[in-house]
């Protein structure tokens, strides 16, 4: 059974979560991009993704995913290194054939909920 995107997303998030960047090595596509909304910027490939990922030792919670056919925008806490600080972000994350290919952050989980088509623009 294939599993879907939203779930592909979980497993992959919650690996990064965790501080298992290696986890998600396969799940992402050679050529994915990984930005805030300039594809021209940020991380570029897989490699630069996975070196990004160990860099940023992101922690934090998943607070929703949100199934948008192709993407799934992921709303999560995130923990700052001072382990104490939060702030709630979002990403799209865009999935071809079980790969993701791009994921654009959001500070700001209405614009990602938006972004995706998820949430009716004002």
């Amino acid at each position: 059974m294939t599993q879907s995107n939203v779930e592909l997303a979980q497993h992959g998030y919650e690996a990064i979560m965790r501080g298992d960047v290696e986890a998600v090595r396969e799940l992402l596509d050679p050529d994915v991009k990984w930005h805030a909304g300039d594809p021209s910027t940020g991380c570029q490939n897989r490699s630069e993704a996975i070196a990004f990922m160990r860099q940023a030792r992101t922690r934090g919670q998943l607070i929703e995913l949100l199934d948008a056919g192709d993407k799934v925008v992921v709303i999560l806490r995130r923990t700052a290194q001072d382990g104490e600080s939060t702030e709630i972000v979002a990403n799209v994350t865009t999935f071809r054939d079980g790969k993701v290919v791009e994921m654009v952050h959001y500070p700001d989980p209405d614009d990602a909920r938006r972004a995706a088509g998820v949430l009716p623009t004002p």
